[in-house]
C-alpha cells in the first residue's frame, strides 16, 4: 500500500512528547535548552521528544454548517448566536495546521505539552489546535516566566497538570466567543443601520474597542466645548534679613466642592467690593472653568486681584508659619507591560505596539528580560536569590552598591505573592544582551535602572512651608530641597543643590521682612490634553478613570480595560478602521468616531460603557481564579447581544441628534433647516440645500454652520485632513450654488492678482513692518493694504494659522508695534512635536521664530569628548572587499566595518550594522552580500510603523539599500534606504 505523501516519519514503537510551541523562534530556543535534537523541515526530535510551532493564531471562530444561511449581512438574521463554534483555519495557515494535526495524531505520541506563551492568548493558540485534532491524548502545560536555558529546563522539570489549566482555557475560550458574538453583531447591525450594508463604511464595533474609543472622544468633545478664560494670581517678593524670596497669594478658606459663585461672593464681602456684574461674568459663555481650573491661589476677576495688590503694596509683612518637615519618596515599583509602553511612549513616542514588539524581542531573541505580557509589578516572596543573582551578572556600580549593602531584602512592595498571579514583575535576566538596536537599548535600559532603582533606599526631602501674612493677605512660599538622592542616584540625580531655586533664605517665624513687590500675573485657561498612547494605556487600566497614584492604580487593574497583552492592539484596531489617526504623539478621533459614539451613547449606552466593559473583564478573572463559571458569563454575554441587537433594529440616526428641532432659514428658500445625523439639510423636500456635516475628516458643528449661512464663510477652520491624511486649515464659503467650498487664502483674490480689496470697512491692526501701509485681516492672513490687489508695491503678509496655531489679534497687534509676541505655546512641528516660541520681525521684516535663551551650561560642567578607542583586527577573520574603498571587511560587537575606519586621517565611513530594522544580519548574510552585491531574500524587518516586511539587502554605490520582492506588477528596482 502506497504511503501518503506527507506521512511523516518516526522511529517506530518510541513514545514520545509532542511539544507545541507559538512560534518557531521559541521551539528553536527549546530544543537547544534540552539539547540532542535534530532539526527537520516541520519540527524538532530526538528519542524522547518532539517540537513544533504554530505561528501565532492558527484558526478563527466560525458559524457551523447548520446556521450558513443565518451568517449574512442581513438585519433580519440578526442576532447570529451558535451554541457552539466551529474552528476554521485562518488565512495562509492551512499547511502549518495539517502538520500540527499529523502530528498530534501520530501512534508514537503519547502525550502533548503546551509551551505556548505562559497566559489566556497562548492558552487559546493552543486549545484551537488540540480541538481541531480531535485529540483526547494526556496535556500537560509548560509554563515559562523566562527564555533562559536554565528556566527552560526548570519549567519542564515543573510541568504543570491539564486540570490546573482548565480555568485559563474557559477563560480564554469566553473571552474569544464574547467579542466574536458582540463585535459581530453590533458591527453588522449598525453598519447596516448607519451606513446600508456591507459594501458600504463598515461602523466596527467590539466588546472593548468602542468603551476605549468613547474615553478618547470624551476628551475630544471637551477640547471643542473648551473657551480659554483669564485667570489672575498675586506674586509678592519680600526681602528677609538673610536674602529675598517670592511667595504666592491664597484663598485661605478655598473648598474645592464650593460653588466658584459662592467663593467670589464671599472675596468680594472680604475685600469690601463692588461688582454688580461679578456672577455675570462667571458664566460659560465666558469662558470654561470646570473643577480642573479652580485653585486657591487663582481668581477670576482682575479688580479682586487689584484690591489685593494696592492693599498690600509697599507694606511690610511678618513670616507667621516657618515649617520644614522631612519627607521620602520610595522608588517607582518594577514594571508591568502597560506602565512599560506608558513610560516608553512618553520618553521615546514609541507606540504601545512598538514596545510590546521590542519587549518580546528582548524575551524571546535576546533572553534579557522575563516574560513581558504581565500585569504584575511585583516578584515571588522566594525570589530573593534569583534577584541577588541576577544583580551579580548586571555590570553596574549600583547593582554592586545594591549587594555591597545587602538591599535585597523581603519587602511586600517588591516581594509580594499576593500581587504575583501567572507572571511577575518584568525584570533582567542576568544574560546580558549583544547587538541591540537603538530602540532595544532605550528600553532594556529602562527595565535595568528600575529593576536596580527599586531596591535603593527611598529619596529624602525636607520640605519647608512658609505664610508671610501682609495686611491680613496670606502669601505661601514652598520650598524642597533633596537631602539624600536614594534611588535617584541611579537615575542621575545628586543631593542638594542641583536646583538653587529650592533653596530659600532662612527666616525666624514672626520675623517681619519688607514687601518689594507684589505683581499680577494674568495667564488663560488650558483646554485638557488629547489623549497619547501612555495616557489612554492609563485610562484603560483603569476603566476610563486616569488614576496615576500608583496603589489606587493596582487596586483598579482587576476592573481594567481589555489585558496589558490586548491593549496595543485595540488601539492599533481603532487606528485601521479609521476611528483615530496618530498626530506626533496625540491620538486625535475622527468625524466617523465622533458621530458614532454620539449615536451609540443615545442608543446602546452599555456598548460604549467603560465601567461596564471593566466588569466583563472582572468577570473573565474570576472564571480563571473559579469564582464564576464559563457557562454564567456566557449566557450574560448572549443576553447582552440580543439587547444590542433588538436597540439596533429599531434604531433610527436622525432620532439621536441631540437638538432636532428646526432652526434658522435656508439661504436658498428661506424654509427652515433640520439637522440630521450626516448634515443640514432644509425641511423644503423641493429646496434641495444640504450641507454635509463631515467635510475633508471634520466634524461641523450648529454654530459653524449658522456662521457659513449667516456670514456665507466660516473660520479658518482647523482639523481637516487631505486625502493623503495631512492636516490642514482653510475657511470654508458658501459659494453661488449654495455649496461649501474651500478657500484657502493664498490663492487668486486673496494673493491679490483679480481686483482691489476694500478694507473701508475694518479696523487695521498695526503699521506694516515693510512700507507703512495698514495691516488688516483678509481671509486666512494679515496683509498690508498694499500687497493685495492688482497694484501690489508691498508682499508682507502672515498667515492666522501658523503650524496648527491659531494668532490672535492681539498677538498680531503686538507684533506690529513692538516687533515681537508674547511667547507662544502649542506650535506643532512637522514631526508631530509641540514646541513654544516667540514671533518676531526678521532683518527683512519679516515673520519668523525667535526662541526662548536657555542659559549655557558652566564649560566646567561639560564632559570633554574622549576618542573612540582603535579596534585591533589582528587574527580576525576577514569577510570581503570594502565596496567603498577596497579594504577589507572585519566584524565588531555590533557591525561589520572596514579596517580603514580606523584611519586618523580621511576614515573609511563603511558600515554594515548587525542588527536593521529589528532584524539581526548574520555573518553568512553579509560576506554574501560583500562578494554578490545583495544578500537573499530576507524577512522580519519591522518598519518604523511597526509593520514587518521582506527585502533583500543590496550594495548600490557603496551604500546599502533595500530591494523588494517582485509582486505581480514590477516593483522599482531599489529603494535606497539608510541601513547601516
Amino acid at each position: 500500500m502506497q504511503k501518503p505523501r506527507n506521512w511523516v516519519r518516526f522511529q517506530p514503537l518510541m513514545s514520545k512528547s509532542l511539544i507545541i510551541t507559538e512560534k518557531p523562534s521559541v521551539a528553536s530556543d527549546i530544543a537547544k535548552a534540552l539539547g540532542g535534537l535534530k532539526k527537520g523541515k516541520d519540527y524538532y526530535e530526538n528519542e524522547k521528544y518532539l517540537i513544533s510551532w504554530a505561528i501565532g493564531h492558527l484558526f478563527e471562530l466560525a458559524v457551523p454548517a447548520s446556521m450558513k444561511e443565518q451568517d449574512k449581512w442581513d438585519m433580519k438574521k440578526l442576532p447570529i448566536m451558535p451554541e457552539e463554534f466551529e474552528l476554521e483555519p485562518a488565512e495562509k495557515m492551512s499547511g502549518r495546521v495539517n502538520v500540527l494535526r499529523k502530528l498530534i495524531k501520530d501512534k508514537n505520541v503519547s502525550d502533548i505539552i503546551n509551551a505556548c506563551d505562559a497566559g489566556r492568548e497562548g492558552e487559546l493558540i493552543f486549545r484551537y489546535i488540540v480541538q481541531y485534532a480531535g485529540t483526547k491524548k494526556p496535556i500537560k502545560r509548560l509554563w515559562l516566566q523566562s527564555m533562559t536555558p536554565e528556566a527552560i529546563r526548570d519549567g519542564f522539570a515543573r510541568l504543570r497538570s491539564d486540570a490546573e489549566m482548565q480555568p485559563l482555557a474557559s477563560a480564554a475560550r469566553s473571552r474569544n466567543e464574547a467579542d466574536w458574538l458582540v463585535g459581530i453583531n453590533a458591527t453588522r447591525a449598525f453598519t447596516l443601520r448607519l451606513s446600508g450594508g456591507r459594501g458600504s463604511t463598515v461602523t466596527s464595533l467590539g466588546r472593548v474597542q468602542t468603551p476605549t474609543l468613547a474615553i478618547i472622544v470624551d476628551r475630544e468633545r471637551k477640547i471643542q466645548e473648551f473657551k480659554p478664560r483669564e485667570l489672575h494670581e498675586i506674586i509678592g517678593t519680600f526681602r528677609a534679613a538673610a536674602g529675598q524670596y517670592a511667595g504666592r497669594w491664597f484663598d485661605e478658606a478655598f473648598k474645592k466642592d464650593e460653588h466658584e459663585i459662592e467663593r467670589t461672593k464671599r472675596l468680594l464681602v472680604r475685600l469690601q467690593i463692588n461688582l454688580p456684574d461679578a456672577e455675570q461674568r462667571l458664566d460659560s459663555a465666558n469662558g470654561s472653568l470646570w473643577d480642573e481650573h479652580r485653585a486657591a491661589p487663582r481668581v477670576w476677576h482682575s479688580e479682586i486681584a487689584d484690591i489685593i495688590q494696592r492693599k498690600c503694596n509697599g507694606k511690610d509683612g511678618v513670616v507667621e508659619l516657618e515649617e520644614k518637615k522631612p519627607a521620602t519618596q520610595a522608588a517607582p515599583q518594577l514594571y508591568d507591560l502597560t506602565t512599560l509602553q506608558r513610560e516608553a511612549n512618553n520618553r521615546f513616542g514609541f507606540s504601545a505596539k512598538r514596545t510590546l514588539q521590542i519587549a518580546q524581542a528582548l524575551y524571546e531573541r535576546h533572553k534579557a528580560i522575563t516574560y513581558p505580557r504581565t500585569d504584575s509589578r511585583a516578584l515571588p516572596e522566594d525570589y530573593l536569590p534569583t534577584v541577588r543573582a541576577t544583580l551579580s551578572k548586571i555590570d553596574n556600580p549600583f547593582a554592586r552598591r545594591v549587594l555591597d549593602n545587602n538591599w535585597v531584602k523581603p519587602n511586600k512592595r517588591i516581594f509580594n505573592d499576593a500581587k504575583v498571579g501567572d507572571h511577575f514583575a518584568i525584570i533582567p535576566t542576568g544574560t546580558v544582551p549583544r547587538s541591540l538596536d537603538d530602540q532595544e537599548r532605550a528600553v532594556f535600559d529602562m527595565l535595568a535602572k528600575r529593576f536596580v532603582a527599586v531596591f535603593f533606599p527611598p529619596a529624602q526631602y525636607e520640605n519647608t512651608t512658609r505664610i508671610t501674612r501682609v495686611e491680613g493677605e496670606p502669601f505661601k512660599t514652598e520650598g524642597k530641597i533633596l537631602v539624600a538622592p536614594g534611588w535617584l542616584e541611579v537615575y542621575g540625580r545628586e543631593a542638594a543643590g542641583d536646583k538653587p531655586e529650592e533653596n530659600l533664605p532662612p527666616v525666624r517665624q514672626g520675623e517681619r521682612v519688607e514687601t518689594v513687590s507684589v505683581e499680577i500675573k494674568t495667564d488663560q485657561t488650558n483646554p485638557p490634553a488629547r489623549y497619547s498612547e501612555a495616557t489612554i494605556l492609563s485610562a484603560m487600566e483603569g476603566a476610563g478613570k486616569l488614576v496615576e497614584d500608583e496603589e489606587l492604580r493596582e487596586a483598579m487593574k482587576e476592573k481594567g480595560l481589555g489585558t496589558p497583552a490586548t491593549r496595543a492592539a485595540i488601539i492599533e484596531t481603532l487606528i485601521s478602521a479609521h476611528y483615530l489617526v496618530r498626530h506626533g504623539k496625540e491620538l486625535q478621533p475622527t468625524a466617523k468616531a465622533i458621530q458614532t459614539v454620539m449615536l451609540l451613547k443615545s442608543a446602546v449606552p452599555e456598548l460604549t460603557s467603560p465601567e461596564l466593559t471593566g466588569e466583563w473583564e472582572f468577570r473573565l478573572r474570576e472564571i480563571e481564579h473559579r469564582k464564576l463559571t464559563r457557562d454564567a458569563f456566557m449566557r450574560d454575554i448572549r443576553h447582552l447581544t440580543e439587547e444590542i441587537v433588538g436597540k439596533a433594529k429599531h434604531f433610527h440616526p436622525d432620532e439621536h441628534v441631540p437638538d432636532s428641532e428646526p432652526f434658522g432659514e435656508c439661504p436658498k428658500c428661506g424654509s427652515p433647516i433640520i439637522e440630521r445625523f450626516k448634515s443640514f439639510t432644509c425641511s423644503n423636500e423641493e429646496c434641495g440645500f444640504t450641507i454635509w456635516k463631515t467635510i475633508a475628516g471634520r466634524l461641523l458643528s450648529r454654530e459653524e454652520f449658522e456662521a457659513l449661512v449667516h456670514d456665507k464663510q466660516v473660520g479658518p477652520l482647523s482639523g481637516f485632513r487631505s486625502k493623503k491624511g495631512k492636516r490642514f486649515h482653510a475657511i470654508l464659503k458658501l459659494n453661488d450654488e449654495f455649496k461649501a467650498e474651500f478657500d484657502f487664502g493664498q490663492n487668486g483674490q486673496e494673493n491679490g492678482a483679480t481686483q482691489p480689496v476694500d478694507f473701508s470697512g475694518q479696523e487695521p491692526l498695526g503699521k506694516c513692518p515693510k512700507c507703512g501701509g495698514r495691516v488688516f485681516e483678509f481671509g486666512m492672513s494679515y496683509v498690508c493694504e498694499n500687497s493685495v490687489g492688482p497694484n501690489k508695491t508691498c508682499d508682507f503678509r502672515s498667515g492666522k494659522v501658523i503650524l496648527q496655531r491659531s494668532m490672535e489679534r492681539e498677538q498680531m497687534k503686538k507684533l506690529l508695534s513692538t516687533g515681537k509676541t508674547d511667547l507662544l505655546e502649542r506650535f506643532i512641528s512637522r514631526k508631530g512635536r509641540p514646541f513654544k516660541a516667540f514671533l518676531a520681525l526678521t532683518d527683512k521684516k519679516d515673520v519668523g521664530f525667535e526662541f526662548e535663551k536657555r542659559e549655557p551650561k558652566p564649560k566646567g560642567d561639560r564632559k570633554p569628548k574622549e576618542p573612540a578607542p582603535k579596534i585591533d583586527f589582528t587574527g580576525k577573520e576577514v569577510l570581503g572587499k570594502c565596496p567603498k574603498c577596497g579594504g577589507k571587511i572585519f566584524e565588531t560587537d555590533d557591525s561589520y566595518i572596514c579596517e580603514r575606519s580606523q584611519a586618523d586621517r580621511k576614515p573609511c565611513k563603511f558600515k554594515l550594522s548587525k542588527r536593521i530594522l529589528g532584524r539581526d544580519i548574520p555573518k553568512e548574510q553579509a560576506q554574501k552580500l560583500l562578494t554578490t552585491g545583495k544578500t537573499d531574500l530576507l524577512d522580519s524587518f519591522i518598519s518604523k510603523r511597526g509593520r514587518p516586511f521582506s527585502a533583500y539587502l543590496k550594495l548600490e554605490d557603496g551604500k546599502v539599500g533595500f530591494e523588494f520582492p517582485e509582486r505581480t506588477a514590477p516593483a522599482k528596482e531599489s529603494k535606497q534606504a539608510s541601513v547601516s
